[in-house]
């Protein structure tokens, strides 16, 4: 809490229950903070920060299994745009092929596209650049299949067989490293999470090294857990001093 004259800005660190909407939380204990501390100080109180340090989940209902299917990519969008574009071009060469087998003259473009294939060498540079294109076209679209897609979304273990829930790679970072500020000594802290692996690199103005790495070693193996992942990513952590610079 910062008191200036009649007015105190408070910061409050709360724990929830998940699931839970917790805007609505969050929302509920600002104004119970304002109305206490207008009716027991009597002062305003413009700003407060409310901060969920941890999320409790609860336990699965009905012994439901705590692997997580994977997170549907649902880009109706672009997907259906592609899907109609696919069906007027399959459409197109099917109709073509069905007039042909009719007796009637193929369209131009074919007889055209036809006749290019068949006169054009292997060695031509047209030939060689759709080649290309074909060959790097489907190495993406095998590498896409093969790859967890939505990467930058961990799931999070699932307590109702209905929900599925993910958190955000930089939320989770915030998280750790909010959690690695609160420990002693430790005077900026930087966060990559990955998938399967959180990096954390810690800089400690005093206090012993091998102090600050046991206390951080804890307090980010409680805040790992916290998460409620499915997969929790393992720890990497390195601490040192600050350089010439401050850095």
């Amino acid at each position: 809490m910062i008191v200036s004259h009649d007015a105190a800005r408070v910061r409050v660190y709360i724990e929830l229950d998940y699931p839970g909407d917790v805007g609505a939380r969050c929302a509920q204990v600002r104004r119970r903070v304002v109305e206490r501390v207008r009716d027991l100080a009597g002062m305003r109180v413009p700003e407060v920060v409310v901060l969920v340090e941890r999320l409790h989940m609860a336990a699965p209902r009905g012994g439901h299994d705590e692997r997580t299917p994977a997170l549907l990519v649902l880009a109706c969008g672009p997907a259906g745009l592609l899907a109609l574009v696919i069906l007027g071009i399959a459409g197109l060469f099917l109709y073509d092929i069905i007039a042909v087998r009719a007796h009637r003259r193929a369209m131009s473009w074919r007889r055209d596209l036809a006749r290019q294939l068949a006169e054009r060498p292997l060695d031509d540079p047209w030939v060689l650049t759709g080649a290309g294109v074909a060959a790097a076209l489907g190495l993406w679209l095998l590498l896409l299949a093969v790859t967890p897609g939505l990467r930058a979304l961990l799931p999070m273990r699932p307590t109702d067989p209905d929900v599925r829930a993910a958190l955000h790679r930089d939320a989770a970072a915030t998280v750790l490293r909010d959690r690695a500020l609160e420990v002693a000594g430790v005077r900026s802290v930087r966060v990559r999470v990955k998938r399967a692996r959180a990096d954390v690199r810690a800089v400690s103005h005093f206090r012993e090294l091998d102090d600050v790495r046991a206390d951080l070693t804890g307090v980010l193996d409680s805040a790992v857990k916290g998460l409620g992942l499915t997969r929790p990513p393992s720890l990497s952590l390195r601490v040192r001093r600050p350089g010439r610079k401050g850095r």
